[in-house]
C-alpha cells in the first residue's frame, strides 16, 4: 500500500500575515550625517528583498557609499548611505516620497503611486526598460556584427526597436531587444508574427555560430512582473555558463595592496553557522546590485553585510546561507560561487571607447547605427539605448577589429553618417569609467592608500555596527 505523506493546508493568505500586521517602514533621515541621506528600512523578511531595495535606489541613479545589513529572526533591517550623482543629500520632496511609496511598494511586488511619478518630472527606470513590448532575448558567441544583423532583420521584419541593451563577457554575448510593430506601435502578441519573427532571427544567429557552439533566441510577450532588464542579462549570461572562464586574483588576502583584480574569498563562521564572503575590487557604478543579482538568483540569503567604499576601491562582506539553511561546506560550491561572484562583477566593465547618441527616433535606427559601426570595422562590447518620446539616446562602447582604441577620423565619419548628437564620452579602458554614479562610488573622506584602510573583519566590526543598526531602527 502507498503511504501518502502528510502534508498540512497553508493558507495562502498567512503568507503575508506578517506583513499585514506590521507593514514596511521607510525613514528618510538627513540629520544623522552632514555629507549623505541615510534610507532606513525596516521591514518583515522574504527572500530577494534586499536585491528589491537596492533596485529601487540604483534606477533612481543614487549613490549608495555605504550600507549594513541584518535580517535574522525573519526580519530586515537596512540601512543605506545615499548621495545623488554629485554628492548631494536628497533634499526633493518629491524624490522622498517617491523612495518610500517605492521601497514600501516592492515589498508588496508594486511600484509608487502615478501621482507621485508624474511630480517627479522623470522617468525613473533605466532608459533601456521597456514593460510594455515584447523581449527578444538572444545569447551566444561574441562575433563582430551580429547585433548589426538582428537589427536589420527586425527593420525587415516591420519591426521597431524602442529600447535594447546588449552586454558581452568572455568571448559570450547577451541581448535583450525590446520590439513593437512598426506601423501600428504596439506589442506584438499574434503567434503566428512571433513564430515568423523567432525562425528568421534564429537563422541569422545561428549563421554566426559554427556546430557544437550554443545559442538561444526567445520570444516573450509582456506580462505582470517581468524581471529587470539588468538581472535578467545576468541570468542569461549565467545560463550561457560565461562564468566557467572566469578566475579571480591567485594572490589571497595578503596580495590585495590596491591590485586592481577582483578578488573574493569565502570563509566559514562556524559559531553563529554561516558562510562569509568578502568581495574586493574596482568601484564602479551598480556593483552592489550586480553581486546581489549573483547572490540572490543562486539562491543564498544574505543575513548580515556591511558594504563600503573608499577611492576607486569597493569592500563588501556578506554573512550568507543557502535557502535550505545549508552553508557553503564543499570547494566545488565554493568555487562556482566565485566564478559566479566575478562573472557578475566583470559583466558590466566597459571596454572601448563610449560614444553617447542622441537623434531623432525613427524606425530602423538601431539598424542605422550598427551598420555604420559595423562597415567601419568596429565591434560593440557593451550598448544600450532607449526612446523617450521623438526622442532616441543610446551608449555604446566600440572598438576596432584588433581590440584597439577607434581613431578620430573614424570617429568623425560616424557622426556624419549617424546623424544628430554623436558625443565622445571617455576614452577606452580595461576598467569602467573614473567617474562611478550609482553604487559604491562615493569617497570617504581622508587619504591613505587601500593598504592603510581599516578592514571588515569576520568579527567584531560588522557584529558592532549590526548592533548600532538595530539600535537606531527604534527612531522609524
Amino acid at each position: 500500500m502507498e503511504i501518502i505523506p502528510y502534508q498540512p493546508y497553508i493558507d495562502p493568505e498567512f503568507e503575508s500575515l506578517i506583513e499585514r500586521i506590521h507593514p514596511p517602514r521607510v525613514c528618510i533621515d538627513n540629520d544623522a550625517y552632514q555629507d549623505c541621506t541615510l534610507v532606513k528600512v525596516d521591514s518583515a523578511n522574504k527572500h530577494g528583498i534586499l536585491l528589491e531595495m537596492v533596485q529601487v535606489l540604483t534606477d533612481l541613479e543614487l549613490v549608495i557609499s555605504k550600507s549594513y545589513i541584518s535580517s535574522d529572526g525573519g526580519w530586515f533591517m537596512d540601512v543605506f548611505h545615499v548621495t545623488d550623482q554629485l554628492g548631494n543629500k536628497l533634499t526633493d520632496e518629491t524624490l522622498i516620497l517617491y523612495i518610500q511609496q517605492a521601497l514600501c511598494a516592492s515589498r508588496r511586488g508594486g511600484g509608487a503611486s502615478s501621482e507621485v511619478q508624474k511630480c517627479l518630472k522623470r522617468d525613473v527606470r533605466p532608459r533601456h526598460v521597456s514593460t510594455e513590448n515584447t523581449a527578444l532575448e538572444v545569447t551566444g558567441v561574441d562575433r563582430p556584427g551580429l547585433m548589426s544583423e538582428i537589427s536589420a532583420v527586425l527593420y525587415e521584419l516591420g519591426c521597431h526597436v524602442p529600447a535594447a541593451v546588449a552586454w558581452t563577457h568572455k568571448t559570450r554575448a547577451a541581448c535583450i531587444f525590446y520590439i513593437e510593430d512598426g506601423l501600428e506601435g504596439r506589442p506584438i502578441t499574434a503567434p503566428e508574427m512571433l513564430a515568423h519573427v523567432e525562425e528568421q532571427l534564429e537563422i541569422v544567429v545561428g549563421a554566426h555560430h559554427g556546430e557544437g557552439e550554443t545559442r538561444s533566441v526567445r520570444l516573450t510577450t509582456p506580462m505582470p512582473g517581468r524581471t529587470h532588464t539588468e538581472r535578467r542579462l545576468h541570468q542569461l549570461m549565467y545560463a550561457d555558463r560565461d562564468y566557467e572562464l572566469c578566475r579571480g586574483c591567485d594572490g589571497g588576502a595578503g596580495h590585495w595592496n590596491g591590485c586592481t583584480r577582483t578578488h573574493v574569498l569565502i570563509d566559514s563562521c562556524k559559531e553563529r553557522g554561516y558562510s562569509v564572503v568578502n568581495i574586493k575590487c574596482i568601484d564602479r557604478p551598480k556593483l552592489l546590485f550586480d553581486t546581489l543579482c549573483a547572490l540572490t538568483d543562486l539562491q543564498y540569503v544574505v543575513f548580515h553585510a556591511a558594504i563600503s567604499s573608499k577611492g576607486c576601491f569597493a569592500d563588501q562582506e556578506y554573512f550568507i546561507r543557502q535557502t535550505d539553511g545549508c552553508t557553503l561546506d564543499t570547494e566545488s560550491q565554493r568555487q562556482k560561487l566565485t566564478q559566479c561572484l566575478i562573472a557578475a562583477i566583470e559583466r558590466r566593465v566597459s571596454h572601448g571607447l563610449r560614444l553617447e547618441i542622441c537623434t531623432q527616433n525613427r524606425m530602423g535606427l538601431l539598424s542605422d547605427v550598427t551598420r555604420a559601426f559595423r562597415e567601419n570595422g568596429l565591434s560593440v562590447s557593451m550598448s544600450e539605448i532607449g526612446t523617450n518620446g521623438e526622442k532616441a539616446t543610446g551608449s555604446f562602447y566600440v572598438m576596432d577589429a584588433s581590440g584597439h582604441d577607434v581613431n578620430q577620423r573614424t570617429v568623425e565619419l560616424l557622426k556624419q553618417e549617424i546623424g544628430g548628437s554623436v558625443l565622445v564620452v571617455n576614452k577606452s579602458s580595461n576598467r569602467t569609467s573614473q567617474v562611478s554614479s550609482v553604487s559604491l562610488s562615493r569617497s570617504s573622506s581622508g587619504g591613505g592608500s587601500l593598504e592603510d584602510r581599516p578592514k571588515f573583519s569576520l568579527g567584531n566590526l560588522l557584529w558592532s555596527r549590526l548592533e548600532r543598526l538595530s539600535g537606531n531602527f527604534s527612531l522609524i
